[in-house]
């Protein structure tokens, strides 16, 4: 295998423009996760990571690419190893050309080696500056995979693996897919580094995504802007949209103290109850124990049916012990209308459980509906779960109002 272990004489980035290159939140939230709730998986994860996969790796890519080799590509791998010297990388660096068209690269994991596979004519597209930020962005997997003990590449194997079975469960794709795209900015922002400016690194998603030889990444972020005012969550399934991307590393590279809200609401968006990841489902439940307090609080009542309904939903639920939910939690902008409607669907499970505090009941469920921007939800609810007619379901959002 050729293999290239030097890089001397390469231009060392100014140092006021050097960056933390540092795992994003969501990929600490998910390591905590497996480690704290998935143990065996966590465990299985740490298996075999030593195993030496250098000669599948030789055996495929002899087969099937186009081994680059630095006297014949000497600014290929001149890029290579600036790169990794800006991102603080040491390994031996084997370089591949693959028979597809589609302009693209990638990185086949090793412990311990740089193996790089460029697909079409994306070598030829590129100035140098580019070509830095095509590699930063690749090294940048390997870097984030071989950070600690590799944990993030082992939470990624653990959703490779769950994911490879049809039954796998919807919390399990939805997480999959947030760390796959939280992964992509971690690399975009590698690629920022090793340039040393974001613009070479927006270009090269341009030039990716179009085919073209000569992009303008300021014309693309001003299109990004616009495109980001009009639209909803990320709907990528690996990679966030070139738009997000080339934002999110604007953002990231001025030091926007809002980036991290900005993150959220456009990789997830309002909490859904029809879209949960693992950690998700984790904040959801504890919001629902908080909620049932909130909503007892109000009630400001108690019977053995609603303590038997709420042991129904949790067995080691104790009033007394609950801390009652901040609604600005489930504001109308932090939560979608699904999830609006599960908190509905709470109350009245509560206040029909007992027939003679059904009027009480209702008028707090009334009061939190219009505290968290769902009163027109509850009316809706109302006439379609309960058959009340308007005239009394309006009434009752009247007098919700008045007593507030």
């Amino acid at each position: 295998m050729m293999q290239d272990n030097q890089g001397q004489g390469l231009p060392e980035l100014d140092i006021h423009n050097r960056r933390m290159l540092l795992p994003l939140a969501y990929h600490l939230d998910v390591v905590d996760y497996l480690r704290r709730e998935e143990r065996h998986a966590w465990e299985w994860s740490g298996s075999g990571l030593m195993t030496d996969q250098t000669e599948g790796v030789r055996d495929a890519m002899l087969r099937d690419t186009y081994r680059l080799e630095p006297q014949g590509h000497p600014a290929v791998f001149e890029a290579c190893h600036t790169a990794m010297a800006r991102l603080g990388i040491t390994a031996p660096v084997t370089l591949y050309q693959a028979n597809d068209g589609s302009m693209n690269a990638s990185l086949v994991y090793v412990p311990g080696e740089i193996h790089l596979v460029f697909f079409g004519p994306i070598l030829e597209k590129l100035d140098a500056a580019e070509l830095l930020a095509l590699m930063g962005h690749e090294l940048s997997h390997y870097l984030l995979w071989s950070l600690g003990e590799r944990e993030h590449y082992r939470a990624s194997r653990v959703f490779d693996h769950a994911l490879s079975y049809p039954d796998a469960r919807p919390s399990h794709r939805e997480t999959a897919r947030l760390l796959s795209l939280n992964t992509e900015l971690f690399a975009d922002r590698g690629a920022a580094i090793a340039a040393g400016a974001p613009g070479p690194a927006i270009a090269v998603l341009v030039k990716v995504m179009t085919g073209l030889t000569n992009v303008d990444p300021e014309a693309y972020l001003r299109q990004a802007q616009e495109v980001e005012a009009a639209s909803g969550k990320s709907r990528g399934l690996s990679h966030p949209e070139a738009y997000l991307r080339a934002r999110a590393l604007q953002l990231w590279w001025a030091d926007d103290p809002q980036l991290a809200d900005w993150l959220e609401k456009q990789l997830q968006g309002p909490l859904s109850i029809e879209a949960l990841d693992l950690m998700g489902q984790s904040r959801l439940t504890a919001m629902t124990r908080g909620f049932l307090a909130r909503f007892m609080a109000e009630a400001a009542h108690g019977s053995d049916e609603i303590d038997t309904q709420l042991r129904a939903m949790f067995p080691d639920y104790g009033r007394a012990e609950e801390v009652p939910l901040d609604l600005t939690q489930i504001a109308p902008e932090r939560i979608d209308d699904a999830t609006r409607d599960y908190f509905i669907a709470l109350m009245f499970d509560l206040a029909m459980a007992d027939p003679d505090a059904v009027d009480a009941s209702m008028l707090a469920a009334a009061k939190i509906a219009a505290e968290i921007g769902a009163s027109a939800q509850l009316t809706a609810a109302l006439r379609r779960d309960l058959k009340w007619t308007k005239a009394r379901a309006d009434k009752l959002v009247a007098l919700a109002a008045k007593a507030a």
